[in-house]
């Protein structure tokens, strides 16, 4: 497996994960605290998957060159 197709299954894994926590979110028995949680795992989860997303528009971009 090449090393892009591991980044691109670990984007999805972390979009994955946030979608999850959103649902996890939406639910009305949610604490406070445990909401605060959530998010920033949530938070977390979108930021390393931009992170990911940036890295692979790089490598795009230098081999359009």
């Amino acid at each position: 497996m090449t090393e892009e197709k591991k980044e691109e299954q670990s984007f999805e894994q972390k979009i994955q994960k946030a979608k999850e926590l959103l649902e996890k979110l939406s639910s009305p028995d949610i604490t406070l605290s445990d909401s605060l949680s959530l998010y920033k795992k949530g938070i977390k989860e979108l930021e390393e998957a931009q992170k990911l997303l940036d890295e692979a528009k790089l490598i795009f971009t230098k081999e359009e060159k």
